[in-house]
């Protein structure tokens, strides 16, 4: 009986949230030993699959969560068109990270190794596939095999290389623009095969040279003619995009372009992942894709995973066991990567490359990844591919993935340069300013980049946490990092200028705002605003409290001992990684305005690179200690609050709550009075059930 589409509705849904949660975690856990993300992914969908847990009978579901679809789509049609979609986001996103000027610039060389890379990897594919086949050269199977050992991972080699920081090496920007042919040429075979398909499924039979020929010119010509325009018309479809403001509006519409040319290049008989390549590739060169990039990232970490995930659940995990499908596998997976580093290598060496640089390359491009999945999950739809020749294409791309980082690794620690003669590679230059403190580093970072907004920039947060940012405009791009007191920026050397005028305005606003709030603002006149009633108070903060951390018999007699013998209390329970640090903080921290409050409290504070976590240190000293209070009484009561400074905590919540749960001199005085920590703390809790 035909299932209501409610009850389809219900298992999609369950199917997907499940999936989420398990490539999540798989991700996680492959990559705390090193390994990419994507491997997990991929295993995630392998053991959830219908040829695995998936298909194991459940209350509810007597043919599992993930039952077999049918013997040529293992999963339900509705789950494989989300995996559909994901690709298409994949490629689209891929094309987007194209760097065409680097395309453009390395054409010759890059092309070059990428056009060897794929012709070796193509045929040493192919003629695999004859053997272990016993068939012809022009078999579909082996036509897929040979496209499939093509595409290199250049997610994967920019990651290895942005670690060892060697992006802007000669090798590396010859392995990430020869990986960008490799994938567009990957692409066009694709287009080419799935031609040579369709006219035999039509029933024309086999077909000669000049078939194949002319069916090759059309794939190239569709696939060249809409690249072309796309190129050609990018700056005037990023202006209509525009027409929408919303960043959010045109990155959406951006990807729904992406849709509509994947729907068209999949109904003249090439792959969806195709037009969503070619579009992505169109708007790569343009101001918005940083943008484009940035607004789509939470679909794209929602869909692609969940590719990856199906992926792995079309693998029979019976047949990828099978003696058979091992040793084909084994020796798939060993040519493709002899291909990659021959085939790559081997023009190296006559590119300006000597035999240290040629191995770099060479192992640089041999990961796949994402591109030849796709193609496998096209290839076993189709019903071209078997389970047993997707799980040696699984096989294949799973190892050749593991190998890769070391090896790349490897072949970088090599000592010396990997060319001939001396190359400079990059005509950018870089400018540092060092503004003291973070804090004034922050403020102009801040007005910064509102200002190159309102130039008409795109401003993408690359990584909040490293302080990295990255403003573009046509052919200007500024590459702006922040780390401490100390501000980077990178750029073209005819915009240096642009760049320091930018610096030089943003100083005169931050010179002019500090005037203006000495003059207009006194923060002494805040201070005594500070310990209120009208504080929440939050009673989890107790728990960063602990009695090892309270001293209720103070030795010290002048401000600066009381300083220094709090910080030696964090310091001495374990919770200071850097004494003398979190110490100069403290006291930099007093001298712009004393923490002594009112009423016997000081509340000495700051941020400091000297911990991990935030820590509170208690200290009583009965007779009381000068420590600069605005009511000109001694202080008592010392709360010594510090946190990290780039992790996320509550300190300014904690000190707000602490002034709020103070703000009666009779609790500030049973405070005082108190013999021990265990006392004190019993205090506290009392004072925190009133709040």
């Amino acid at each position: 009986m035909e299932e209501s589409i409610a009850s389809v509705m219900a298992n999609l849904v369950l199917q997907i949230g499940i999936i989420l949660f398990t490539v999540r975690f798989f991700g996680k856990l492959v990559k705390k030993i090193g390994i990419p993300s994507v491997l997990g992914e991929l295993i995630a969908g392998v053991i959830i699959g219908p040829y695995a847990l998936g298909g194991l009978a459940l209350p509810g579901f007597p043919q599992g969560m993930f039952p077999l679809y049918s013997a040529s789509l293992a999963v339900s049609p509705e789950l494989y068109a989300f995996s559909t979609v994901a690709s298409i986001i994949l490629l689209f996103a891929s094309g987007l990270e194209t760097d065409l000027s680097l395309f453009l610039r390395y054409s010759v060389s890059g092309g070059i190794i990428g056009l060897f890379g794929v012709v070796f990897s193509f045929l040493l594919g192919d003629i695999a596939g004859m053997f272990m086949l016993h068939t012809n050269f022009m078999d579909v199977r082996c036509l897929f095999l040979g496209i499939m050992s093509t595409a290199t991972s250049v997610g994967i080699t920019a990651r290895i290389l942005s670690d060892k920081k060697k992006m802007d090496s000669p090798e590396g920007v010859t392995i990430l623009a020869a990986a960008v042919f490799d994938d567009v040429l990957g692409i066009i075979l694709l287009a080419v095969v799935l031609g040579i398909v369709s006219v035999m499924n039509s029933g024309s039979g086999s077909i000669d040279a000049g078939s194949i020929g002319l069916i090759a010119a059309r794939a190239f010509g569709i696939w060249l003619g809409f690249t072309a325009l796309g190129l050609i018309f990018a700056k005037k479809i990023a202006s209509f995009l525009k027409i929408f403001k919303s960043s959010f509006d045109f990155s959406i519409c951006a990807l729904g372009i992406a849709l509509i040319l994947a729907g068209v290049f999949e109904k003249q008989g090439l792959a969806m992942i195709i037009g969503a390549y070619i579009t992505g590739l169109s708007l790569s060169g343009t101001d918005i894709a940083a943008v484009i990039q940035e607004r789509i990232h939470g679909l794209y970490e929602f869909f692609v995973p969940l590719f990856f995930a199906v992926m792995g659940m079309m693998v029979n995990v019976s047949e990828l066991m099978n003696r058979e499908v091992l040793i084909f596998g084994a020796i798939y997976t060993v040519l493709a990567v002899l291909a990659k580093v021959v085939g790559c290598a081997t023009p190296a060496l006559t590119l300006g490359f000597n035999l240290k640089g040629a191995l770099r390359i060479g192992c640089g491009m041999i990961p796949r990844g994402e591109v030849a999945l796709i193609i496998a999950g096209i290839g076993i739809t189709a019903g071209i591919l078997d389970d047993k020749l997707f799980g040696v294409v699984i096989m294949m791309t799973l190892i050749t993935t593991l190998v890769a980082p070391p090896l790349l690794n490897f072949v970088l620690g090599i000592p010396g340069r990997g060319t001939r003669k001396e190359t400079r590679t990059s005509d950018t230059v870089s400018f540092n300013w060092d503004f003291g403190t973070d804090e004034i580093a922050d403020l102009v970072i801040d007005i910064l980049l509102k200002d190159l907004k309102q130039e008409g920039f795109y401003v993408q947060m690359m990584n909040i946490d490293d302080g990295i940012s990255q403003a573009r405009k046509g052919d200007v791009v500024l590459s702006i990092t922040e780390e401490e007191s100390n501000v980077t920026i990178e750029t073209a050397a005819e915009d240096m200028g642009f760049v320091k005028t930018s610096i030089y305005e943003v100083m005169l606003k931050l010179n002019d705002s500090v005037q203006e709030l000495k003059e207009n603002i006194n923060p002494l006149d805040l201070q005594k605003e500070i310990n209120s009633s009208d504080s929440r108070f939050d009673s989890s903060l107790l728990q960063r409290i602990s009695e090892k951390t309270i001293k209720v018999d103070l030795k010290g007699e002048t401000k600066e001992e009381v300083m220094n013998e709090l910080v030696s209390i964090l310091a001495n329970s374990g919770f200071v990684q850097d004494w003398e640090l979190v110490l100069n903080d403290v006291k930099n921290r007093e001298r712009v305005m004393s923490t002594g409050m009112e009423r016997g409290i000081a509340l000495p504070h700051a941020k400091s690179d000297g911990v991990t976590s935030m820590c509170v240190a208690i200290g009583i000293k009965k007779s009381g200690v000068n420590y600069g209070s605005f009511d000109g009484q001694p202080s008592k009561l010392f709360i010594l609050v510090v946190s990290p400074k780039k992790a996320s905590a509550p300190h300014l919540q904690v000190l707000s709550a602490v002034g709020g749960l103070l703000h009666e001199q009779e609790s500030v005085n049973k405070l005082v009075e108190a013999e021990s920590a265990t006392e004190l703390m019993s205090i506290l809790r009392e004072l925190s059930k009133k709040k």
